[in-house]
C-alpha cells in the first residue's frame, strides 16, 4: 500500500459517514501512501444495525489514533509536515460531506476542518457515493474509459456512466430499496444477524440457488432497478413454506439480486458505450456478484473491474482521490460548508 519513495502532492480525507473511521494519504497520481480504517462492526452487530449515536460517539474516540496511524503511515508527522525528503507535500484536507449520518459526518468534517486551518491547507468537502466511483482508478490507474459503474451498497444503487475522472451522469437506479438495503432486511427476517450482506453470503454458500424462483423485479423495465418487491416474495414465501430450509432461501433470494445488478449493467453499458464495467460500493464485495459480473462482461467483450474487498467497505483514499478531482476542478469548498445527510449525487457532474 505505501510507497514512501514517492515524491508528490498529496491529499489527506477523511471518511466517517457511516461507522467507519477513516483517513488516507493519497498523491494526484493516485498513489495510496496510507489508508486506515477503524470499524465499528462488532460495536453494533448487537443491535442488528447501525446505531446513530453510538456512531457518532466511537468516531470521536477513534479519529485522533486514525489520524496519528494515517500521517505515519505516510511519512508525515503530526502537523502534516514531511518527515523525510521521500515524503509528500500535504496540498489539503478533504472529508466526506455526505451523503450519511448526521452524527457521523459532523465528527468527520468538523475534523477536516480543524486538520485545514491548523496546517494552514484548503479545505474539500466530497459526496461520499463521488468517492466510490474512484475505488477501481486507485487500484487500476489504466482502467478504460468510458466505464460503467455499478455502485450498490447499503443506501444505494446506481449505474453511471463515467466518461473520464470528474465527468459521469447517472443512467439508472432503484426506485425503492438499495440491494444493500434489501440485504440487510432479509437477513434480518432470515435471523442471520448484521451485517446481512455476508450473513446471506454465507448461508448461500449451503443452499441451491434455483431452489425457489423468487422475481426479478423490472429486469426489462428500461435502467430502473427495484428491490422492495423481491424482499417482499421472500417475506410472504417463507411464511406460507415454513418448512423450506434457510441457506436455499438466502441462494435464491442472492441469485435474484445478482440476476438483476448483472443484467442492468450490461444494458446500461451499452447504453453508454462504456469500454469497461466496475462494481463498487459494499455489496461489490458479494461473491457471486463479483464472478458473475466478470464473466458476464467477459462474454460481451468489455473489459472488467472488481476491486479488492478494501475498496469496496468504506475508506478515506477514496474520497481522497475524488478530492484531488475536486480541488483541481472547483477549488476548495468554504468552511461554511456543513455535513449534509441527504446529499444527493448530482445526475450529471462536468469537470470545470
Amino acid at each position: 500500500m505505501s510507497d514512501l519513495g514517492a515524491r508528490g502532492r498529496a491529499i489527506l480525507a477523511v471518511e466517517s459517514s457511516c461507522d467507519e473511521t477513516a483517513m488516507a494519504v493519497v498523491t494526484e497520481e493516485r498513489v495510496v501512501l496510507s489508508s486506515v480504517v477503524s470499524s465499528q462492526i462488532d460495536l453494533h452487530a448487537r443491535y442488528g444495525g447501525v446505531v446513530p449515536e453510538l456512531a457518532g460517539r466511537a468516531h470521536v474516540e477513534r479519529v485522533v489514533p486514525v489520524l496519528h496511524e494515517a500521517l505515519e503511515g505516510a511519512g508525515l508527522s503530526h502537523r502534516g509536515l514531511p518527515l523525510h525528503d521521500g515524503a509528500p507535500e500535504l496540498v489539503a484536507v478533504a472529508a466526506t460531506c455526505g451523503p450519511g449520518l448526521v452524527g457521523s459526518l459532523l465528527v468527520g468534517v468538523s475534523f477536516a476542518k480543524s486538520l485545514a486551518l491548523s496546517f494552514g491547507l484548503p479545505y474539500v468537502g466530497v459526496n461520499h457515493l463521488e468517492g466510490h466511483l474512484y475505488a477501481s482508478l486507485l487500484e487500476d490507474p489504466n482502467l478504460a474509459l468510458p466505464a460503467l459503474v455499478c455502485l450498490v451498497s447499503g443506501g444505494h444503487t446506481l449505474l453511471v456512466a463515467m466518461q473520464a475522472p470528474g465527468i459521469y451522469r447517472i443512467l439508472g437506479g432503484t426506485v425503492d430499496d438499495a440491494a444493500g438495503e434489501a440485504f440487510d432486511k432479509v437477513a434480518r427476517f432470515l435471523g442471520l444477524g448484521y451485517p446481512g450482506g455476508p450473513e446471506i453470503e454465507r448461508s448461500a454458500s449451503a443452499g441451491d440457488p434455483r431452489a425457489i424462483a423468487f422475481p426479478r423485479p423490472m429486469l426489462d423495465d428500461g435502467l430502473t432497478l427495484s428491490f422492495s418487491g423481491l424482499k417482499t416474495a421472500v417475506v410472504h414465501h417463507v411464511r406460507h413454506h415454513p418448512e423450506i430450509a434457510t441457506p436455499d432461501v438466502a441462494a435464491s433470494f442472492q441469485q435474484a439480486v445478482v440476476d438483476v445488478l448483472v443484467h442492468k449493467s450490461l444494458a446500461a453499458a451499452a447504453a453508454c458505450g462504456a469500454r469497461s464495467l466496475c462494481l463498487a460500493g459494499g455489496v461489490a464485495a458479494n461473491t457471486p456478484l463479483r464472478e458473475q459480473m466478470a464473466a458476464a462482461a467477459a462474454a460481451r467483450g468489455l473489459g472488467c473491474f472488481v476491486p479488492s474487498r478494501a475498496m469496496c467497505t468504506d475508506n478515506a483514499a477514496m474520497i481522497a482521490a475524488a478530492a484531488h478531482i475536486r480541488l483541481a476542478s472547483d477549488g476548495p469548498s468554504p468552511l461554511s460548508q456543513g455535513a449534509e445527510p441527504n446529499l444527493a449525487f448530482p445526475e450529471e457532474r462536468l469537470a470545470g
